[in-house]
């Protein structure tokens, strides 16, 4: 197979109706759905943002790719904030900055690693075990860049169902089906991914299923770096939703968005994950319309390209650019 890079969609292409199930590199996926409506946000950073974050205290929950509307409340995240010791036996903590984060310095980027994963199926321990899998994989890839950053790595839990009622969760109530997709909880550093509505949003499409945890993962980095909580300090209104408010959302979308891309460009070509999905996955990311917290549908898929092309995470600085690179 040619592994050249085929060219990047145009924002503006129309939804094809066909539904493509084996994503194509000459004709990347992100088409094949129309995009999905934006509800307008009511949402609490320190409780939630529609298919953007919920903030507990550092950021407890952050909701999926899809902008939807999510309501929640503040949850102190367990160890956010507190030190942890590596293998090594240093002890490491988050660094509550934004571009000064040592996350972002020069030079510092995921690893290679090869994603061995199993069949993709409709049955939802078959969807757990392939999440699974991309978990480990993205907790692999990831590792060298925490460590050079001197930041903690906590283990993901990736669920397929979600918390029986509010009190098993540390992100308080989940949100709906028409609000969500998938979303991250820091508060337990755990991506719930209802398998039946992960299913009716990307069907068996592999690119898909991988871009949404690979965001979501990413907010998991955005979590353990400090970032999220230099983010959550930013915010000024009480249900951060001024214009401020929701263009620290944006940058923290369109970073787990470059985070995600990130991830693809360092272990595409390898095990599971071939240069053409790859290619197809950070497609994906231009799928929805625009929005007023995750950005433009042109910002969505630039900021993904940012980071595959980049390949450091210096790449998804979001929070140096301009006001017209975050819209």
């Amino acid at each position: 197979m040619n592994d050249a890079e085929p060219p990047w969609p145009d924002p503006a292409r129309p939804p094809e109706p066909a539904w493509v199930p084996e994503p194509n590199p000459w004709a990347p996926n992100w088409a094949a759905a129309p995009p999905v409506p934006i509800a307008p946000p009511r949402n609490r950073l320190w409780g939630a943002v529609a298919g953007v974050l919920i903030v507990v205290l550092t950021i407890s929950l952050v909701a999926a790719t899809i902008p939807r509307r999510v309501d929640g409340h503040a949850f102190a995240a367990p160890g956010a904030g507190t030190g942890r010791t590596h293998s090594s036996g240093t002890e490491v903590k988050p660094v509550p900055e934004l571009a000064r984060n040592p996350l972002l310095d020069a030079g510092i980027t995921p690893g290679p690693a090869t994603c061995t994963l199993p069949e993709l199926g409709r049955d939802p321990d078959q969807l757990q075990f392939y999440y699974g899998k991309l978990a480990d994989c993205l907790q692999e890839s990831w590792r060298p860049a925490l460590d050079k950053a001197n930041e903690p790595r906590l283990l993901v839990t990736v669920s397929v169902t979600l918390p029986k009622d509010a009190k098993d969760s540390a992100c308080g109530d989940a949100p709906t089906e028409s609000e969500a997709v998938a979303y991250y909880c820091g508060g337990d550093t755990t991506i719930y991914a209802p398998a039946d509505w992960m299913l009716a949003d990307a069907g068996l499409n592999k690119a898909r299923h991988i871009a949404t945890i690979a965001h979501e993962y990413g907010h998991h980095v955005q979590r353990e770096s400090g970032i999220l909580s230099a983010a959550a300090d930013r915010m000024t209104s009480p249900d951060e939703d001024s214009a401020a408010d929701k263009e620290i959302v944006r940058r923290i979308e369109l970073q787990a968005n470059c985070f995600g891309a990130l991830f693809l460009a360092a272990v595409a070509g390898t095990g599971s994950i071939s240069r053409s999905l790859a290619n197809a996955a950070v497609a994906d990311y231009g799928r929805a319309d625009d929005s007023d917290t995750h950005g433009s549908r042109a910002h969505q898929l630039s900021w993904a390209k940012a980071g595959y092309d980049g390949k450091t995470t210096k790449s998804c600085d979001t929070w140096s650019a301009p006001a017209a690179e975050v819209s």
